[in-house]
């Protein structure tokens, strides 16, 4: 239900089905197909974004059909071609003709819908392969792409260098260019990179288009790229579309790879014979080279940059979002028996009905969100005993950064007096017990450790498991040992003892082996009981 609400949003922004379904990772025919079924039901973005997937998904789909492809009239591409290159005419004229022609011959034949007729001439274009010019509209598309040669920061300690990214965004109609200096292309660093850009910009392209790098793109594909689903929630918050460039097709991103190659000659060049210790400062270096590059005058065109910015793409560009994006990590996860989720090493509460049940974490540098997730295989045990539907948010924390292992619990997750807890302190206790009192004994203190119980479950859990596979009477024995030697043992302890067969060594065998030789030089104990006179 993602992608419907994303091929939604598009359209009602007025973009093409075909730049919906590049971006979307969709067919076509599957774009037509979903926009068609929201007219019939009466669908607006505005209704759909205030539904949750559950009622979207009801309401677009509460009957089912069988699309059959009907026989459909041949186009002559030659003809469309030829007539194109006239003045004044257009795809859509030729196609209202078509549809005409079609209709008059009057055998049952359907014509191709106006869509459709575009994508079929344009792959028989491609065939050709024509090199085409491309126009590129006043603040539609901004281009992205990364350096093949890279700037380096110095260590003033080992005096060796480490190469760092330069990250390029050009926009199409005027050239602007946007550069900095990043320490890797990882989500983050890209992310943060292309934020900085819509800000020195203050304003934001309708389409950018980037190159396939993970970062941008969790699927790389020629023709249907899958999205990552942070940099869709980036695009999303400043209501922008990404719409990557074809692997191995430079041409789809001209713009930048000549900006890439401006920045080379006219940045990085000029820095060759400085040195850089921090990259703030490198991009501080950079930025200041950046203003020059944009103040250049064009060769064959009047003006610079900047000028063509300011006259060109800036009054066609969307203006900022008041609030800037908070990068945010998304993470899979399984509720475990205590009712919580790890991130980071911590653990955070969701409701105790959702013991089991799979999860979408989404973590920012302040808050962790809990969704249920939209899992088809996990649907069918998301509907049992609980009122939660996918794609609901169950849980929201403030982000922990205390020590490893804490635990954030609300309250209301826990299950009133234990009465419907799905896994109370006394069974955990219970269950040690069947391989013998110090193990029980063991358990008992580990749940004793924390304020709320149910922090200790997993490594009580671990102690079981290692009784199982281990043995009881080894288990018992060891967690004897432990005791004696620690008031309050834990798991990992345990378990050391068992890995080194300590438990089979009796504590008398012990202090035999560690006791010291008989030898004329070692003094003893009754040595320094004497008594003497010091004179």
């Amino acid at each position: 239900m993602r992608k419907i609400r994303e091929v939604l949003r598009l359209s009602h922004q007025g973009r093409s089905h075909r730049e919906i379904a590049s971006s979307v990772r969709v067919a076509v025919g599957t774009v037509c197909g979903r926009l068609r079924r929201a007219r019939e039901v009466g669908v607006t973005w505005e209704q759909a974004e205030s539904r949750t997937d559950a009622e979207l998904e009801a309401l677009l789909f509460r009957d089912g059909g069988r699309n059959v492809a009907a026989a459909r009239a041949p186009i002559d591409y030659g003809y469309v071609h030829r007539e194109l290159h006239r003045t004044g005419v257009t795809l859509q004229l030729l196609w209202a003709e078509y549809q005409e022609g079609v209709a008059a011959r009057s055998d049952g034949v359907k014509p191709y819908q106006y869509s459709q007729y575009c994508e079929l001439y344009g792959a028989w274009r491609k065939r050709q392969k024509p090199s085409m010019r491309q126009v590129h509209i006043a603040g539609e598309k901004g281009f992205i792409d990364y350096s093949g040669k890279k700037p380096r920061l110095w260590d003033p300690n080992t005096g060796q260098a480490r190469e760092v990214e330069l990250f390029v965004m050009v926009l199409g109609a005027s050239n602007y260019t946007y550069a900095e200096a990043s320490y890797t292309q990882k989500l983050p660093d890209f992310v943060g990179s292309t934020i900085r850009a819509f800000e020195f910009f203050g304003a934001v392209p309708h389409i950018i288009v980037p190159d396939q790098l993970r970062s941008a793109v969790k699927g790389p594909d020629r023709y249907e790229p899958d999205i990552n689903a942070t940099y869709l929630e980036m695009a999303q918050h400043y209501d922008v579309t990404v719409i990557p460039a074809r692997p191995r097709k430079p041409k789809d991103k001209a713009k930048v790879e000549t900006g890439v190659l401006i920045s080379q000659r006219w940045i990085l060049a000029k820095l060759r014979n400085r040195v850089f210790f921090e990259l703030g400062e490198l991009n501080q270096a950079i930025w200041e080279l950046l203003d020059e590059l944009n103040a250049r005058p064009f060769q064959k065109l009047a003006g610079t940059r900047a000028s063509a910015f300011e006259e060109l793409d800036k009054p066609a560009m969307r203006p900022l979002p008041a609030l800037r994006y908070e990068l945010a990590d998304r993470r899979n996860a399984r509720v475990n028996i205590d009712y919580h989720v790890e991130y980071d090493k911590r653990y955070y509460s969701v409701p105790y009905q959702l013991v089991h049940e799979a999860v979408e974490l989404r973590a920012t540098v302040g808050v962790v969100e809990i969704f249920l997730r939209d899992d088809e295989k996990h649907r069918r045990r998301q509907t049992r005993g609980h009122d939660y539907k996918s794609g609901d948010r169950v849980a929201t924390h403030t982000r922990s950064y205390g020590r490893v292992g804490t635990a954030v619990t609300e309250p209301a997750h826990r299950p009133a007096h234990h009465q419907q807890q799905v896994w109370p302190p006394e069974r955990l206790v219970n269950w040690g017990r069947k391989f013998g009192p110090a193990v029980a004994t063991v358990i008992e203190q580990m749940l004793a450790r924390y304020v709320v119980p149910e922090q200790s479950y997993r490594a009580c859990l671990g102690l079981l498991r290692a009784a199982e596979r281990y043995g009881g009477q080894r288990m018992n024995d060891a967690c004897e040992r432990a005791l004696a030697v620690n008031s309050s043992p834990n798991r990992k302890y345990i378990e050391a003892i068992l890995r080194r067969g300590l438990d089979k060594t009796t504590r008398a065998e012990s202090s035999t082996r560690q006791a010291p030789a008989h030898h004329e030089n070692i003094r003893g104990g009754d040595y320094y009981d004497r008594k003497e006179t010091l004179h």
